[in-house]
């Protein structure tokens, strides 16, 4: 599975903002952005005036790097949410936030997407009783995700149990938080998606 391996904070720096990829190290002082609040490389740059273009590729990246998802496979999420019905941009991120890594991250499995996915690949979880081990599996409406009854007495999920309770799901899922398990009881609405991307800037891009 093709991945961007490189270090994590330097996307966060390049995009001006925190796109939380380092789990707990990004709500404290370590976290890059506090220490180096300016993009990597030339420490001194001259302010500058982005044009259209700039902008729409920032919004594009920044959306890419928060899913962590390579160039490609974004294209391929593109081109499916143009052929849906509604919103180009609303489908994009509806599309990104059904990825099974990203729903196990909203649910508190994993403090960052990317702990998501490697949890994932692990083959924690379950959905609807048959163990699924693919990232980027596109749950529906409906799908009950539990962790397997081996998980659930590892250390790590000993921990998560713990830090579970003061932990809220999104509206569109439905957390079982004593027998960890979930289950997906809408789409995601644009109002429940707290990505601070311009998803329009992303369809102009594209549509160049």
């Amino acid at each position: 599975m093709a991945r961007y391996t490189g270090p994590v904070c330097r996307l966060c720096r390049r995009e001006g903002l925190k796109l939380f990829l380092k789990s707990e190290r990004c709500y404290t002082d370590k976290c890059a952005m506090n220490r180096k609040g300016y993009p990597p490389g030339v420490r001194k740059q001259r302010p500058g005036k982005q044009n259209e273009y700039g902008m729409q590729l920032r919004e594009k990246q920044k959306l890419r790097r928060t899913y962590g998802i390579l160039e490609r496979q974004f294209r391929r999420y593109f081109e499916k949410a143009e052929k849906m019905r509604g919103v180009t941009g609303e489908n994009l991120l509806q599309l990104l936030e059904l990825r099974f890594d990203n729903v196990i991250y909203r649910l508190g499995f994993g403090g960052s997407r990317a702990e998501a996915r490697q949890l994932v690949r692990h083959g924690h979880f379950t959905i609807n009783g048959k163990k699924v081990n693919i990232p980027s599996y596109q749950v529906k409406t409906g799908d009950v995700i539990e962790v397997k009854d081996r998980s659930k007495n590892s250390d790590k999920f000993k921990f998560l149990a713990d830090a579970l309770s003061g932990r809220e799901a999104p509206d569109w899922l439905e957390l079982d938080k004593e027998n960890m398990a979930a289950r997906v009881v809408d789409l995601p609405k644009r109002e429940h998606i707290d990505v601070p991307v311009e998803e329009h800037l992303i369809v102009e891009l594209y549509s160049r």
